[in-house]
C-alpha cells in the first residue's frame, strides 16, 4: 500500500473516529491557502474589525485598487468575506466570528510585544476558541 492510500485509508478511519474526514481537510486547507497572502490576511485583519469598500481597503493595505479587487475575489468565492451594495458602492465585510478569531489567533501570535509573550488578544482568542465560544 503506497503513502498516499495509507493516507486515505488513516483519513476514513479518523472520520469514523470523530475526527474531520478528507473532504472537510482538503476545505480547510484550501482556506488556509488563499489567507498565505500577507495582503489577504490583513484584508481580512480590517474586515474584521468593520465594513470597507474597496477603495478603503486599497489604501490601508497600500495595493492598487485591481490588486485589491483581485484578493478580494478570490476570499468572496471561497466564502471568506462577503459584500453587499451600499448605494453604488460595494463594501466587504468578515460576518464569520470563527475566521475573524483564527485570524487575531495567528496574527497576535506573531506580533511583536518586545517579551515574547502572547498579547492580551491572542490569549483572549485561544481561550474563547477552547471554550468554543468566539471572543
Amino acid at each position: 500500500m503506497g503513502a498516499g492510500a495509507e493516507f486515505e485509508a488513516a483519513a476514513g478511519t479518523a472520520a469514523e473516529d470523530g475526527a474531520p474526514g478528507q473532504e472537510v481537510l482538503e476545505q480547510a486547507a484550501a482556506a488556509f491557502g488563499l489567507l498565505a497572502s500577507p495582503t489577504r490576511v490583513q484584508i481580512v485583519w480590517i474586515l474584521a474589525a468593520g465594513e470597507c469598500d474597496v477603495t478603503g481597503l486599497a489604501e490601508q493595505v497600500g495595493g492598487s485598487l485591481p490588486a485589491v479587487s483581485q484578493h478580494l475575489a478570490k476570499l468572496r468565492l471561497a466564502g471568506l468575506v462577503r459584500s453587499r451594495r451600499e448605494g453604488r458602492r460595494q463594501v466587504y465585510l468578515v460576518d464569520d466570528p470563527y475566521l475573524t478569531a483564527v485570524v487575531r489567533l495567528i496574527v497576535g501570535r506573531f506580533a511583536e510585544d518586545g517579551t515574547g509573550a502572547p498579547s492580551a488578544s491572542t490569549l483572549a482568542a485561544v481561550e474563547g476558541l477552547a471554550r468554543g465560544r468566539i471572543v
